[in-house]
């Protein structure tokens, strides 16, 4: 985002691009009513724009003295009471493509420019509307695709994180003065802070730092789904199962082996909670290069997986081979890369068997569901699995954060604590103490916006939508 003169009145649309019954165009800026008025005629006779009182609609037709464009709502925003916290207007029009963009071209004639992506947010956050972790939960609600996801971002908008960040940084800052005025007495040798007392108000900021910074990893699941890999040898149903769990063809199916040489993913919410499901390559040992470059993204999307789907043909695959492809995984894995899976054997083509085999009913180690996923038999099993492995009790009580860089900073939050306790286990100065203070209150000020700069504003807003 270039470096905007929030100055200007600026225009857009508001709602999608596209024919619809109503389209939405916003105006804010110090002459959102002046320029309005230029193309707006009310209805009701003595209407004057720049007298109507805030938070009121008054029916009209918007146009030239030579054309009318189109019979139109406007709605007044008097400042601060607005989303952006300037004088705002809201023209609800027929949604014609041709309707919009007559009447943005009005609006540019009558002295608006375009807002850029993320405008108006960027100046609800420059006027003191929204802090900068609020206004990233407006983009949040907005590509919100879940009930888990909407909750996260809804709670984060409404300031539920915000006023957690700020609670700790007033903690924070207690601490700070006792130590800075304990520096202006540095040569009388006084001590203000009653250092027992200090350790225990670290500790108690550390321990929730620490919980929000560990909750990211529930919370970054929340908002962006949860990875599924599905996985298994060639021609085992993999693709088969894929489509029947979306509930749509939306993979190739075919009796070739090797058919799906890369990774096809796809989305479904259950119970509120959204999963990406990623149907992979087959894993053989294969001459064919591409289909080798094939398995070698099935092992990069298996590290990135949370759950993985083993499945396996039933007809013809015993407890031993199931047992020997786990232990491959690990290996090809390692044990950092097998931190924090669950694996759930799915036995697939039970329509050919009689019953299913005794042995694979003792297999009380692992989770194993049987299923026939071209006839889309028990295909509920593995839905009702699948939530079950993702604990969503975090979820229901305390903040959850799953915006990155909020992790990244209280990462560097963490870290400055750290050595402030560290500081204090090896009695160092007061002023050096201080230091790793500064630190951690600049973090968590970067989270809020309380501090911030061009290039951190401009990476965030220019993600927005037009409009918003």
């Amino acid at each position: 985002m270039t470096k905007l003169n929030t100055n200007d009145t600026i225009c857009a649309l508001a709602t999608p691009p596209g024919s619809s019954a109503i389209a939405v165009l916003r105006v804010s800026g110090k002459d959102s009513f002046k320029v309005s008025g230029k193309i707006f005629t009310a209805k009701k006779k003595g209407f004057n724009i720049r007298e109507a009182e805030t938070h009121t609609l008054h029916y009209g037709s918007i146009g030239t003295k030579d054309q009318i464009i189109d019979d139109i709502l406007l709605s007044i925003f008097r400042k601060p009471h607005s989303y952006t916290g300037e004088d705002a207007v809201e023209i609800s029009c027929h949604g014609s493509a041709f309707i919009v963009q007559q009447i943005l071209t009005l609006l540019l004639d009558a002295g608006c420019r375009m807002a850029q992506p993320g405008e108006f947010t960027l100046r609800a956050f420059l006027n003191g509307k929204l802090d900068l972790s609020q206004a990233e939960g407006v983009g949040d609600l907005i590509a919100a695709n879940s009930k888990a996801s909407h909750k996260l971002a809804l709670d984060q908008m409404r300031g539920g994180f915000s006023k957690m960040i700020s609670g700790l940084r007033e903690q924070l800052m207690q601490f700070a003065s006792l130590i800075e005025l304990e520096l202006d007495f540095s040569e009388e040798d006084v001590e203000f802070a009653d250092r027992n007392a200090l350790k225990k108000l670290l500790e108690e900021i550390r321990s929730e730092v620490q919980q929000l910074h560990d909750s990211f990893a529930e919370g970054n699941v929340m908002k962006s789904g949860v990875p599924v890999a599905i996985i298994g040898k060639p021609n085992v149903g993999k693709s088969t199962l894929l489509n029947a769990i979306l509930n749509e063809e939306r993979a190739i199916v075919s009796d070739i082996p090797g058919t799906t040489r890369d990774a096809i993913e796809d989305t479904i919410v259950i119970n509120g909670l959204a999963f990406r499901f990623i149907d992979t390559a087959g894993l053989r040992e294969t001459g064919d290069r591409i289909e080798t470059l094939g398995i070698e993204r099935t092992y990069e999307k298996i590290r990135q997986a949370r759950i993985i789907l083993y499945l396996f043909d039933i007809t013809s695959t015993d407890c031993m081979e199931v047992k020997e492809s786990l232990e491959e995984f690990k290996r090809q894995l390692g044990e950092e890369g097998m931190k924090d899976k669950h694996f759930i054997l799915i036995a697939n083509k039970i329509d050919r068997l009689v019953k299913i085999p005794r042995h694979f009913r003792n297999m009380v180690e692992f989770e194993c569901i049987f299923v026939s996923a071209k006839r889309k038999e028990n295909i509920s099993m593995i839905t009702e699995s699948l939530v079950k492995a993702i604990s969503m009790d975090q979820a229901e009580e305390g903040v959850i954060v799953s915006n990155a860089r909020h992790h990244e900073a209280l990462s560097a939050v963490l870290e400055a604590l750290n050595d402030i306790d560290e500081g204090f286990k090896k009695d160092i100065p007061s002023d050096l103490i201080a230091i790793d203070i500064r630190k951690a209150l600049y973090h968590l000020g970067e989270i809020t916006g309380e501090i911030s700069n061009d290039d951190l504003l401009g990476n965030i807003f220019s993600r927005f939508c037009i409009g918003k």
